[in-house]
């Protein structure tokens, strides 16, 4: 293949990558990044990552997402303001089966960005079960850039603020600083901190088409979240993954889970598994004031009533129970199963996991977001 013509497919890739990550690389701006690569060596990875970041962004809003996909698409690592990128291991194309590959000057051809956007959108809605593996591989690279980060909250402690309640003691120490002259009043405001996240990912073999979907999105939660964030595997026990999860490259972070996790494709105890959830971790206040997420289609071969029981004790101490099961988004669904009727009524958000679409909404829900069409089961206060 034609080096030109390679690089212009993959530069072309990484700006359809950016606008689903919500930035304006429009074709007019992927011209002027492939005219300026034109000037430059397409081999160094500095030269490629500043004439990206100068023609690609149109506001400051936009660094931190084309930083992010910068890093998903060239390298896994990333990729920090005035530092140069790392070194792209290959250069590589992220079309989606059945996608065509744009021409050479294609940059300028705005059928190849509708084309490309479309594929995108139409990928978004698919179920993760259904897709092929260059598809899967696409939305592995898609959950990579969710921004999960957590919901802020009132901390006791106090800041210095420009309104609010009055500080006294700051006041008499500027009032001295300046000689005893009057000074204007100083303020205090509440700190905010981030809220507590606890991701439980349920995978068993009924669960086997999801579970790889759900712990990327477990990983895209922890490195936005930090150290706000916990993910844990269950099925028939319960294993802590937030070290291995804490890796920045995304295929890295897998290995290391898959490697720790010892039921995998196995059977439910999700009862169980929650007791010694909330025996082990409750207790040292992981989960009090958290936002507790449970990602199981809810076959408990274990005792329902047991799971009943935990999940009852489980939203005493949560700030709020999201349930996202996969096959909620399937029509005619009912949640029968004798689990699942035993957790929804201590759930206050019921919500599905099964495609990036719906990925995106439980984003939203951790940030204290709302998404229509949820079930909401309020516990009555």
């Amino acid at each position: 293949m034609d080096a030109g013509r390679d690089v212009t497919e993959t530069m072309v890739g990484f700006a359809r990558t950016l606008r689903a990550a919500g930035c304006p690389a429009d074709p007019e701006r992927v011209r002027a990044m492939l005219g300026a690569l034109d000037h430059l060596d397409v081999l160094a990875p500095a030269d490629v990552y500043w004439a990206g970041r100068l023609t690609l962004c149109a506001d400051p809003a936009d660094l931190p997402r084309y930083d992010r996909c910068f890093a998903a698409y060239f390298s896994g690592a990333t990729a920090r303001p005035g530092r140069p990128a790392p070194p792209p291991p290959t250069l590589r194309r992220t079309l989606t089966d059945g996608a065509r590959p744009p021409a050479p000057d294609g940059a300028d051809d705005p059928e190849v960005g509708t084309a490309a956007a479309s594929d995108v959108e139409v990928l978004r809605d698919r179920d993760v079960a259904r897709l092929g593996a260059a598809e899967r591989a696409e939305v592995g690279r898609l959950i990579a850039l969710l921004d999960a980060a957590t919901e802020r909250r009132r901390s006791r402690r106090f800041e210095p603020a420009t309104t609010g309640r009055p500080d006294p003691a700051r006041t008499v120490r500027e009032t001295l600083r300046r000689g005893g002259e009057p000074a204007p009043p100083r303020y205090r405001a509440h700190r905010t901190r981030p809220r507590k996240v606890v991701l439980i990912v349920d995978v068993s073999g009924s669960m086997g088409p999801y579970a790889d979907a759900l712990l990327r999105f477990a990983h895209a939660a922890v490195r936005s979240g930090g150290r706000s964030v916990e993910a844990f595997s269950a099925g028939t026990r319960l294993t802590r993954l937030t070290r291995e999860l804490r890796h920045r490259d995304p295929d890295a972070a897998m290995a290391a889970a898959s490697a720790v996790i010892p039921d995998w494709s196995g059977g439910t105890r999700l009862g169980a598994e929650l007791k010694e959830f909330l025996d082990r971790f409750g207790q040292r206040g992981l989960a009090r004031g958290a936002i507790v997420v449970i990602a199981s289609d809810g076959w408990e071969r274990g005792d329902a009533g047991l799971l009943g029981e935990q999940m009852a004790r489980l939203r005493r101490l949560a700030h709020r129970v999201v349930w996202a099961n996969p096959h909620r988004a399937r029509p005619g669904y009912e949640p029968l199963t004798a689990g699942m009727a035993a957790a929804l009524p201590h759930v206050d958000d019921f919500t599905s996991g099964h495609s990036l679409a719906a990925l995106e909404d439980l984003a939203r829900l951790i940030g204290g977001g709302r998404v229509r069409g949820s079930a909401h089961a309020r516990r009555a206060r």
